[in-house]
């Protein structure tokens, strides 16, 4: 059977996060994850005219109990979201989730009249994902590795460096053995490997980014913070104070590099991010956001917040292209809320092992096949491993396969193109002396030439200079 690796990915999340009950969404399609048995509204008087409203739908139809209905966390926090607990968290059930549905349903005609969103499932945020998760897993870098794109040669100068911000799962312990990250500063990980010194899943993921930044752009001062420390998973309804508790801690940075998000079957975006969203706008910050990698045109936020006219300057959405730089990458979502393209498929940069090697066992097992029906060697087929979540327990895939990592790493993912264009949006703000980011970007955007083909149809593709495509292997046809 092939690997399902949205439900994997779904069951070591609900591992991590043990006394949250999560649902598939919508209707159990695998286009996100949310929290059971509870959705979210503004707080104040918002949240009780939506607790009273569901409450009395809830009166008024068969099957639901109107006697679970309660604001389960009722205080003010600077999000501005109230959680309402719609079903019994301890059944934690199919009810559960059909209270959700209710509940919603409750509203929508309250919505309408209102015209915004007036409650929300608690979706689950996470690092930019195939199936909630990177577009593969990392493959130790060959002998000699060179970092791609590699080390650009511009100098570092303190009182000129762009501040980048970049919101992911922290760094590696020996993350300073790779030059480019020598100034790098934020936070570790609190356990890079398991009871038998084996790394974590997606450790080293903000490793990874942060060198990218360093490389593409030298002139900057790169700050990663460990927001998405379980598994790169956040629920909706804290994800928002995580990036004011970030901003805080750091300040606005000139750029806010974040690769995670979730979709939520909407065009409104988050109603988590409402506050967030609004502050952002209103600072001279511009948000690199990765627009997923689902394969698919459904929005994800926030990178989806670039084509909202009243964001699109404070939002840049980045989709990924394969390894050769002509064509968008088979896991990238797409559609005409992705504003540019850049390389995403089998990047090179830092993750750990620099002096003492790192053992790591392949969560997932690669396919026969493209899963989105892509004929090129995709990073769903090579380079071929077997993987932990993917043995169903009843017909054993094989022993997990495991590799050494040793310093720099290739990987896949709108999380890694991401990276590449905040820093090229950091190096034109160098090289042009330009001190607004989003002018920079604007600029960037305006004298770039390049184009990639995606879908069919051609976008913007952002390529670094330093970058080299890497030959893209077509599958022998069958004899």
């Amino acid at each position: 059977m092939a690997p399902q690796r949205f439900r994997e990915q779904f069951d070591q999340i609900q591992r991590a996060l043990p006394d949250v009950p999560l649902a598939m969404g919508p209707d159990d399609s695998a286009e996100f994850i949310y929290e059971k048995g509870v959705v979210l509204a503004r707080d104040g008087e918002e949240a009780l005219a939506v607790e009273d409203a569901v409450r009395a739908h809830f009166t008024a139809t068969e099957g639901l109990l109107p006697e679970n209905v309660r604001r389960a966390s009722p205080q003010t926090n600077r999000s501005g979201i109230t959680r309402i607990q719609v079903g019994d968290p301890v059944d934690g059930g199919r009810a559960a989730d059909q209270n959700v549905a209710g509940a919603l349903r409750a509203k929508r005609t309250a919505e309408g009249r209102a015209g915004r969103r007036l409650v929300s499932r608690n979706h689950v945020v996470h690092i930019a994902p195939v199936n909630c998760c990177p577009g593969d897993e990392p493959v130790p870098a060959q002998q000699n590795p060179q970092p791609n794109p590699a080390a650009a040669p511009t100098p570092y100068d303190a009182q000129s460096a762009v501040r980048v911000l970049v919101i992911d799962n922290g760094l590696t312990h020996d993350y300073r053995s790779y030059p480019p990250l020598a100034r790098t500063e934020g936070d570790a990980h609190e356990a890079e490997t398991d009871a038998d010194g084996l790394l974590k899943l997606y450790i080293g993921h903000g490793t990874f980014i942060a060198g990218l930044v360093a490389a593409v752009a030298p002139n900057t001062d790169v700050t990663v913070r460990n927001t998405l420390s379980d598994v790169g998973a956040i629920l909706e309804s804290e994800f928002g104070d995580k990036l004011f508790e970030a901003v805080d801690e750091s300040g606005w940075p000139d750029i806010l590099s974040l690769s995670a998000g979730t979709s939520n079957g909407r065009v409104d975006g988050l109603l988590g991010l409402e506050n967030f969203m609004r502050e952002l706008r209103e600072q001279p910050t511009l948000l690199v956001a990765a627009a997923g990698n689902n394969g698919s045109a459904t929005p994800f936020w926030p990178a989806a917040y670039a084509t909202r006219p009243d964001f699109e300057e404070a939002v840049l959405s980045v989709g990924a292209l394969r390894s050769d730089g002509e064509f968008g990458a088979c896991f990238s979502n797409h559609g005409p809320w992705v504003r540019v393209f850049a390389p995403g498929e089998r990047v090179t940069s830092a993750l750990t092992g620099f002096g003492t090697p790192v053992p790591y066992v392949y969560q997932h097992s690669t396919y026969d096949d493209c899963r989105y029906g892509f004929s090129y060697g995709c990073t769903c087929t090579h380079p071929g491993h077997t993987g932990v979540l993917s043995d169903d327990g009843e017909d054993s895939v094989g022993k997990a396969d495991q590799v050494m990592f040793e310093g720099l790493a290739q990987w896949s993912g709108t999380s890694f193109a991401t990276p590449v264009v905040a820093g090229l949006v950091a190096a034109h703000m160098t090289a042009s002396g330009e001190c607004d980011p989003r002018a920079a970007a604007r600029q960037l955007l305006e004298l770039n030439t390049e184009l990639a083909e995606v879908r069919g149809g051609h976008v913007p593709a952002l390529l670094p200079p330093t970058w080299q495509s890497v030959p893209v292997a077509h599958p022998a046809p069958p004899a």
